[in-house]
């Protein structure tokens, strides 16, 4: 039984979210595998996930309505220790956005954004803190179905001030 359905709305990163459009059969080095068919709205982008194996490509339910608060939370209150040496640091927040996991995303964003406040973020956290707030807006978006502008509207609300 497959784990995904048709319509389902998944992540994978580091592409963003898609619908599973149905499972196909394709070819490859000799022998026929079965691989899910994600569609990426907005685009004719789409990629084939093994259905045997979709871990090994990070492939993910996206959020559910439900979680959105958690998120929201995470970017007002998340805190994550992160290393001073900023090549350190870039490789770990590196490593968090590619991952895809939307909870350690939030949190980093949240931790990026209180050293914003308290003493402004370098040229690297800055891009960072953006493309983490991406990611999140991108899923949000499509989970509540709603723009990419209100989804940043609902972030604005959370953390009580506009963000650039």
């Amino acid at each position: 039984m497959s784990e995904y359905r048709p319509g389902d709305k998944v992540v994978l990163p580091p592409y963003g979210v898609g619908v599973v459009a149905g499972i196909a059969q394709r070819s490859v080095a000799g022998s026929d595998r079965a691989y899910y068919q994600v569609d990426f709205p907005g685009t004719r982008s789409k990629a084939y996930v093994p259905v045997e194996a979709p871990q090994t490509t990070r492939l993910r339910r996206a959020l559910s309505p439900d979680q959105v608060n958690e998120i929201l939370a995470l970017l007002q209150e998340g805190r994550l220790p992160l290393p001073r040496q900023w090549a350190a640091r870039h490789r770990k927040t590196t490593e968090i956005l590619a991952d895809g996991d939307p909870f350690r995303i939030a949190t980093l964003a949240g931790q990026l954004r209180a050293w914003e406040l308290e003493k402004g973020l370098p040229d690297l956290d800055r891009q960072a803190l953006r493309r983490a707030m991406h990611l999140l807006a991108e899923e949000i978006s499509q989970v509540l179905e709603i723009t990419l502008d209100e989804a940043r509207k609902l972030f604005e609300e959370a953390v009580g001030e506009s963000l650039n």
